[in-house]
């Protein structure tokens, strides 16, 4: 096994930090076992709610073999982890991608093997992310001694890849019968460092967000951008050392794609605009979209914004729609504090296939009222935002992965530093709006949109202009790098 820990791209690690990721590993060994032994079998199984519309079946690991075989040629690993929703909805993106070109989409999530050393190290550090998330929100000096500094320069640094690394170790072994030749793109770096130290040998390392950081290093696999920006910091290692000048990464390493987005709505851009435009000329209600990210996290502002808003959806100016993911506490704290809301509400719980009638029927029918969105399976939960994405008119949501996607965008305040920077991108090319960062000025926006109609032209004339040239096609690039890994081979 090769160790990734101690040179990065050629930029030797410190003795002292290179023995404080020998400890991270240590420690996490100790507490959880290290099962880098264990012989754990991996069968396929067809995904309960995305094998229908886009062919995806799971790699079950240490739940015995399976009768479905691995698709040597046309097969294609999404190696993801449950995060919040962002890492899943990327994941989500390739494997409609890879769909759509004719492969085989298999998920491959390491944090839902409980029974191995892998899921419960990432199921440690995910309480952990999802526990900070939260209480950034909630208490002022810890996101600002605390949240902001790690998620802005902590994650940026070598050394903080160089502890990853080490971990990831831990987690080679889900892969062991998972065969090798078959490509992985991995939509967090946790399962592309896994699948290197496991010998994958054809790797994609699908970065988000629009900040370089180390964190996202995985050496040896190609990684993926979807902006330019972010290209030239990672090209460079800008900031990564400090304000040392470090050795840059190889071209064959780096590669720029476009923005990771489905093809569901790719393809559909040109006709989905139109629609929005045209609900706006004739007076119909402005459909807003809010999305509840998975930690949790915002439930406060979106109380400020859904309080501001319900005269205008009893005056059938707006509608909501308002996915609280798998939340449900959320939405009930906010029929609660909320008077009226769920006088206007129609809620579509649980019940999946009832929710993608409504998206399918919003498309083109007509829409009132305030539509809530709970499902206990995360698939569901995560999936049915890009559902009704299509029928929206303006999607508000902090400033992460949804920055990336083509339909109009208000964005609320960021959860993390790295997070503002994709508001930046957003704005740059037109399809979304500065973040917003407080809630006098989250509301001067939802006014902006619903009595100003030159917002949403402009934004939809942009991410039509910007579909022209490819903007949002990052999905399918990186599906066809990973392939061609293989072809080449």
């Amino acid at each position: 096994m090769t160790d990734r820990s101690k040179v990065i791209f050629g930029n030797e690690i410190s003795r002292s930090a290179y023995k404080k990721a020998e400890n991270s590993k240590k420690k996490y060994a100790k507490k959880y076992g290290d099962d880098s032994s264990a012989d754990y079998p991996a069968k396929l199984v067809a995904n309960a709610c995305l094998n229908k519309p886009l062919g995806v079946y799971d790699i079950r690991v240490a739940e015995g073999k399976g009768d479905i075989p691995f698709d040597k040629d046309k097969g294609i690993i999404v190696g993801n982890i449950r995060m919040g929703f962002g890492h899943y909805r990327i994941s989500i993106a390739m494997a409609s991608a890879a769909h759509a070109l004719g492969y085989t989409p298999y998920w491959m999530d390491l944090n839902s093997y409980p029974e191995t050393t892998c899921t419960k190290v990432i199921g440690a550090q995910n309480d952990l992310y999802s526990m900070g998330s939260r209480l950034s929100q909630k208490i002022g000096l810890f996101n600002k001694l605390v949240w902001e500094p790690l998620n802005y320069e902590g994650f940026r640094q070598l050394t903080y890849n160089s502890s990853d690394q080490k971990n990831a170790e831990l987690m080679s072994p889900v892969f062991r019968n998972v065969p090798k030749d078959i490509p992985i793109i991995g939509t967090h770096v946790w399962p592309a460092q896994a699948a290197l130290h496991a010998g994958m040998k054809h790797v994609v390392n699908a970065i988000p967000d629009n900040w370089p950081m180390a964190l996202h290093f995985a050496e040896g696999s190609v990684h993926t951008v979807q902006t330019y920006q972010a290209y030239m910091g990672y090209r460079i290692l800008n900031g990564m050392q400090k304000k040392d000048v470090l050795k840059p990464m190889p071209a064959d390493s780096l590669v720029y794609t476009g923005h990771y987005v489905d093809h569901e709505l790719v393809s559909n851009i040109d006709v989905d605009c139109e629609a929005r435009l045209n609900r706006k000329r004739n007076g119909e209600p402005m459909r807003f979209l809010l999305t509840i990210g998975g930690a949790g996290a915002q439930r406060e502002l979106f109380s400020a914004i859904i309080t501001h808003l319900l005269p205008a959806v009893k005056q059938k100016k707006a509608v909501l729609y308002v996915n609280v993911g798998d939340y449900q506490n959320v939405w009930t704290e906010l029929t609660n504090e909320i008077d009226g809301l769920s006088a206007l509400s129609t809620t579509h719980f649980g019940k999946w296939e009832d929710t993608v009638k409504f998206c399918t029927d919003a498309i083109t029918g007509r829409v009132e009222g305030v539509h809530a969105f709970w499902h206990e399976n995360i698939f569901e939960a995560v999936y049915c935002t890009n559902l009704l994405m299509r029928s929206a008119d303006v999607l508000a949501t902090k400033p992460s992965e949804l920055v990336f996607y083509p339909i109009p965008k208000l964005f609320l305040r960021h959860i993390g530093g790295h997070e503002r920077w994709g508001a930046i991108h957003s704005a740059e090319v037109g399809d979304g709006t500065l973040e917003c960062e407080d809630i006098p000025h989250t509301l001067q926006m939802f006014d902006l949109f619903l009595n100003d109609s030159s917002i949403l032209e402009q934004m939809c004339k942009c991410i039509k202009t910007n579909n022209s040239i490819g903007v949002y096609n990052g999905a399918y690039e990186v599906v066809k790098l990973a392939m061609n890994m293989k072809n080449k081979r």
